[in-house]
């Protein structure tokens, strides 16, 4: 009997230090809960997502848990398919999903499924397009971004956020992107306060616009990864940020906001970072407490690294990032590899 409860107690003690809690306090989101699930390989999903939760847990007074893809060790691994807590899900206000390519366990699964299935408001950021890459036969298969399941083409990204990848836009890592409001769109909601031509890290996608799909803003290639850099007269702008409209199992539409950006560097520029709390205040209902200079400063240190496959900050657990004046990201740089160039095939006859 001691035996089995010191491994309740071992599992309980598991499960909560595979997430973290900013408590939140008063404010405009003061008695809503949102759950952000970050687990993608590039991108720094494990950045963007906490520094995002303090914005909206210490100025707007939201609680936030932040979910991570954690190792047996329990330390935060980009990418990874296992993300304990998401029992969170059940009382949850507002979704904000960073992930890529996951095939989680099924009993993990479930609470996403049934979040969705009773239509909770949802914000996707960059790779959630493509956030589920789960093989035929099983329960969550349709979950797939190449899924072709009825009523579920296009799997999670085009159900429930209106695209699934549909391809680069641009060069990644050579080709930055500057972010344009659509002029007929400039006096939407999650606009306010947003100042045009936003600078943006990550590449473009490519986008189909869908039904009820509402295109915010555009995404602009440039020649360099520069914020001044041209625009590339080959790439003329591709939708970027919109909203969407999902049906939940009762058929009732409901909120869900997308941007194809999101990388840990982007929330770096102003304008961009204010424009998603914009959309995340506007997924939850709560469009009317959008203030043009709300807060959106940063919480504690925030210090982005690089993105790239296979980076991000090493032996770290998310308790480490629990405090407000834990630093996220790394005072060291952590630089992109060099692209090894490829070697040129000799002629024949000198082979």
């Amino acid at each position: 009997m001691i035996k089995k409860i010191a491994t309740m107690a071992l599992c309980a003690t598991s499960t909560l230090s595979a997430q973290i809690v900013y408590e939140g306090g008063t404010g405009a989101g003061e008695g809503k809960h949102l759950v952000f699930i970050a687990s993608d390989h590039e991108y720094r999903a494990e950045e963007t997502l906490p520094a995002l939760a303090r914005i909206m847990a210490k100025h707007h007074g939201f609680k936030c848990t932040v979910l991570f893809g954690t190792d047996e060790e329990g330390f935060i691994k980009p990418g990874e398919s296992n993300i304990e807590g998401l029992e969170a899900l059940e009382t949850a206000d507002g979704a904000i999903f960073f992930i890529r390519f996951l095939d989680l366990p099924d009993e993990q699964m479930k609470y996403i499924a049934n979040y969705l299935d009773k239509g909770g408001p949802i914000v996707g950021l960059r790779t959630s397009s493509h956030g589920f890459k789960i093989p035929e036969g099983k329960a969550y298969s349709h979950f797939d971004f190449k899924s072709k399941a009825e009523g579920f083409e296009g799997g999670f990204g085009q159900t429930y956020l209106g695209n699934t990848w549909e391809g680069h836009y641009g060069r990644n890592h050579v080709q930055g992107t500057r972010i344009q409001i659509i002029p007929e769109k400039k006096e939407h909601v999650i606009l306010r306060g947003v100042e045009d031509n936003a600078f943006c890290h990550a590449g473009g996608y490519e986008a189909v616009v869908r039904e009820r799909m509402e295109p915010l803003t555009n995404s602009q290639p440039l020649t360099s990864m520069e914020p001044d850099g041209e625009a590339d007269p080959k790439m003329p702008p591709m939708a970027s940020t919109w909203t969407f409209s999902y049906a939940g199992k009762d058929g009732k539409m409901n909120r869900a906001f997308h941007s194809t950006q999101g990388a840990s560097q982007d929330i770096l520029d102003d304008n961009y970072r204010r424009m998603i709390v914009n959309g995340i205040f506007w997924s939850v209902g709560l469009e009317d407490s959008i203030k043009a200079d709300g807060d959106v400063s940063f919480v504690g240190p925030y210090k982005p690294t690089t993105f790239f496959t296979g980076g991000g900050v090493q032996g770290v657990k998310p308790a480490d990032l629990a405090s407000y004046d834990s630093l996220i990201g790394s005072e060291t740089p952590i630089e992109r590899p060099k692209r090894k160039a490829k070697a040129k095939k000799k002629p024949a006859a000198q082979k």
